[in-house]
């Protein structure tokens, strides 16, 4: 059995998976494209996850990286969300590198480090923003898999793309009709439930 270390880290790496699966096969126009009104997009949930993990392992932890987050770019600050989308010089290789990037500085922290090495998060509370390595994989881990969930109704919006894994997905296998007879029986469920 994976020591607790290696089975946070693996659950991490899962929800990144998770969420970078909702990016195959699109080109960079759906990728970016805003899906609510606040602007929620699937580029901008992979750049922002990456960014979090980039300022929560390195950051927090004194392993600092030459990797710039986006607020740190000439003329651009955290009221600027622009870890939340990917601008208009950056394609969606470019973003997805990065990302890459950031994961990889995070992972190196996870393996450097042992599960009670303590850190500082600087954007949070005094009385609670020592931490330790264990807490942020935990913490980030949760956050990434909440972000792979709107990713994941995201894509299913977008083209019906579904599930967990890019060779099937963890749904019951139904057909068309079968789907629509279950969408049908919620929605009378919920119509009976109609104030």
């Amino acid at each position: 059995m994976a020591d607790l270390r290696t089975q946070l880290h693996d659950m991490l790496r899962v929800q990144r998976a998770a969420l970078l699966l909702k990016l195959e096969g699109l080109d960079d126009y759906e990728a970016r494209r805003p899906r609510t009104p606040t602007g929620t997009n699937l580029l901008g949930l992979v750049k922002h996850s990456a960014a979090c993990e980039l300022g929560y392992f390195g950051e927090t932890f004194a392993r600092p990286s030459e990797l710039q987050l986006p607020w740190e770019v000439e003329g651009v600050g955290p009221e600027d969300n622009e870890d939340m989308f990917a601008t208009e010089d950056e394609s969606m290789a470019d973003v997805l590198a990065w990302s890459r990037a950031c994961f990889d500085h995070a992972d190196a922290t996870i393996e450097a480090l042992p599960l009670e090495a303590e850190g500082r998060v600087a954007w949070w509370p005094e009385d609670r923003n020592t931490v330790t390595l264990g807490q942020i994989i935990v913490h980030m881990a949760l956050d990434e898999a909440r972000h792979a969930g709107h990713a994941d109704i995201l894509r299913e919006q977008l083209d019906g793309a579904v599930g967990l894994r890019s060779e099937g997905n963890n749904l019951p296998e139904w057909d068309e009709q079968r789907w629509a007879d279950y969408v049908a029986r919620l929605t009378l469920i919920a119509e009976a439930h109609a104030p």
